[in-house]
This record gives structure tokens, sequence and C-alpha cells, in this order.
């Protein structure tokens, strides 16, 4: 007999939207839809629902809306919400009241899609086991003391088990397990994110590329050990030579993604170089062995008043890079992002 299907609730106003992912899903889970949150809270009153994942930009009743009628109406259903870049912020906010277990960006990856609602599917079953463990132990407390401390310690390690996967699956979203710093995913959405706000809030933005020198040499003569040291300080450096407001990420191998918000191309040359100075005098060991490292910068700049795009800045800071290795390395290059040119017509 197969193992019972963890039930879904898929809710989307779009018609192609709902049709699509029963398709995908329903190997894996017991699929089922509603159109609007009004057809999904009356399926919640009839039955159980063990994962509910839901669109944010809906009529009448959001998303966000609706996963905090389920909180209060159905407290044990996992919930999930999917939404555009353009809805971030309002999904970033439900998250921090807690009001939702994971976000999915749309359009969404499959791979990715299958491997949340998976993990969305153990945590369910986890609290539901240790609800369970729970039960036994009150049961357990009137036959026998012994088996009170017996079942105690299984309730202590599930719920330590518990715990600990949920901070694993946080981890994982947002963070590079190497340096600690956050993953290329999260960089990028905090990036996006920024970009925005220097539209809204006409403040300047810098975005900078940065690129361990010679680390080909490095991992040649400490090998990869050496080198994933020499990743980890470097990490620490630029942590503790950023403000509380900027952000920073690996992006691959051994560059790294640096968001500066409010920061003009002087603030943003004030702090490459301190990064550098910083990297430049800093001590990095493997083996009692001290390793010299340094690092190239490139900055792109946007303005006031100038409109910027993520790949445009990310482009502008890569060429700024490129010149600071090929002009020595252990630089820094700054490049303003310029207004577009306006068309001339012929008198």
């Amino acid at each position: 007999m197969s193992p019972r299907k963890c039930s879904l609730l898929i809710v989307d106003d779009e018609p192609y939207i709902l049709p699509t992912l029963s398709a995908l899903l329903s190997d894996e889970f017991e699929v089922l839809t509603s159109d609007c949150a009004e057809a999904a809270q009356e399926t919640l009153g009839r039955r159980s629902v063990e994962l509910i994942l839901t669109d944010q930009k809906m009529p009448r009743v959001t998303g966000v809306q609706l996963l905090e009628w389920v909180k209060e109406h159905a407290p044990k259903t996992i919930r999930l919400l999917m939404t555009g870049y353009a809805e971030l912020e309002d999904a970033v906010e439900a998250i921090n009241r807690g009001q939702v277990y994971h976000y999915i960006l749309k359009p969404w990856r499959t791979d990715e899609l299958l491997q949340i609602l998976r993990n969305a599917s153990d945590k369910y079953y986890l609290e539901r086991s240790r609800e369970q463990l729970l039960e036994e132990l009150r049961c357990a407390k009137l036959e026998l003391e012994q088996r009170v401390v017996e079942r105690t310690q299984a309730l202590e390690e599930a719920n330590h088990l518990l715990q600990q996967r949920t901070r694993e699956l946080e981890t994982l979203a947002l963070t590079d397990p190497l340096t600690g710093l956050l993953n290329r995913r999260a960089i990028d959405d905090v990036a996006r994110l920024e970009i925005k706000r220097h539209a809204r809030y006409r403040s300047p933005l810098a975005l900078g590329l940065i690129d361990a020198d010679h680390f080909r040499e490095i991992n040649r003569n400490y090998l990869l050990p050496g080198g994933d040291q020499v990743l980890v300080g470097l990490a620490k450096t630029f942590t503790s030579s950023l403000r509380t407001v900027d952000a920073v990420g690996r992006i691959g191998g051994e560059e790294f993604l640096v968001v500066a918000p409010e920061t003009n191309l002087e603030g943003a040359g004030t702090l490459a170089e301190r990064i550098r100075v910083a990297v430049e005098k800093g001590t990095f060991t493997y083996k009692d062995q001290t390793i010299a490292v340094t690092v190239s910068i490139g900055f792109a700049v946007a303005e006031v008043g100038i409109i910027a795009e993520y790949d445009q800045m990310k482009h502008l800071a890569a060429a700024a890079l490129a010149e600071a290795k090929a002009t020595g390395r252990n630089r820094c290059v700054l490049r303003a992002l310029e207004a577009p040119k306006e068309p001339t017509g012929s008198s």
C-alpha cells in the first residue's frame, strides 16, 4: 500500500496556472485547486489541508490576506506564497510577521518549486510527529514514571531535530555554505530591491564586484582547503568593512557582490578603498602559513535621478573590475552610470 500523499491547495486566479501546477505536482501531492480566496476558504471549511500555495496578486483578497485568515482558522496548515518581484516587499513583510513559511518567486523553476514543497511537507509531518509524541507522553505518565523520562527525552530530540531542520532550510535558502554570506540568489534579490528603492526615493546607489587576485595561484600553492580558508577570511573582512545598511554576497568562486544604498561616486570610492586596504593589511593563514591576499574592485554608481537597471549596473561594475585587474590588480576602479542620451533630430 503506497503512503498517503500530502494534500496541497493551490490558489491562483490565472486560468492556466491551476492546470499547469496540478499536472506538475499531482504525482507527489493530493492537489486541490481554487481560483480565488473565497473558494479556498470554502474548501478549508469542508476539510483539512496540509499545505496551501497561493498567488499574492488576486482580486478582492490578496494572497497575504488569505494566509493570515488560514493562520487563524487552520493554524496547522503550512502556508506558502507565490509572488513576482513587484510584490517582493509585501512578501518579505508577511514572512517577518510569521505568516508565511516560504515565498516562491514567479516565474518558478520546477525543481526548486518541488524541493520547497517537499521541505514544507517534511516540516508538516515533523510538527505532527511532535504533537503525537506529546500525546504519548501524557499517556505514559499514567503507566510508569520511567516511560515519562523516556518519552520526554524523545520529545526533546524530536523538537531539537525540528528546530535544526528549520534553521538548515532557512540557511540553505539564503546563505553561501562556505562563507556564511548571502548566496547569489539572495544578493541578486537585495540588489534588485535596492534598485527599485533608488528609483522611488531618488537616492544614489553603488554596486561593486570584488575579485580575489591570483586566486588560482593560492589554490595551487595551498590546495583547495587553503583557498577555502582565504575565502572565509575575505568574507569576514568584507563584513567588518561595510556599513550596516550595506550587503555583500558570494556570487561564485572568488567573486563577491556588494550593494551599497545611498552611496554616491565619492562614497563608493571611500568604501572600495576601505575594503581594498583591509584585505591588503589583513592576516590570512593556513596551517601556520601566512598567505598574501589582495583584491581588485570595480564599482558602478547610479547617482540621484539616473535610471538604473540591475543587468546594466552589474555589467558596468564588471567592466570596472576588468580594468582594475588589467591595470595591475589590487586596485579600485569606479564608473558612473550615464544618463541616456536624447536623440538628436535634423533641423
